[in-house]
């Protein structure tokens, strides 16, 4: 039983270490008043690599991904 509490840990971390890369990921591209990472590396002040439509799709995905963070965070938790 230990061992297999013991694989189930390890997969949750590697799960949430993927989980926390790509939100990191997710904010750095979303505009905020600055321009955010797009505009830092040389890009257009209006320019998005998603299309100007995408801040709506973009902050949906990211307001999930935070989720799926938090419930992995809580699960993590739970099995200690």
């Amino acid at each position: 039983m230990l061992v297999a509490a013991g694989f189930l840990s390890g997969l949750l971390n590697f799960l949430i270490l993927l989980v926390s890369l790509f939100l990191i990921v997710l904010v750095l591209i979303q505009r905020g008043r600055g321009g955010g990472l797009i505009g830092a590396l040389g890009g257009a002040g209006g320019y998005s690599p998603f299309g100007s439509r995408a801040g709506q799709p973009v902050t949906r995905l990211t307001i999930g991904v935070a989720l799926v963070w938090i419930i992995l965070i809580i699960l993590q938790i739970k099995l200690q």
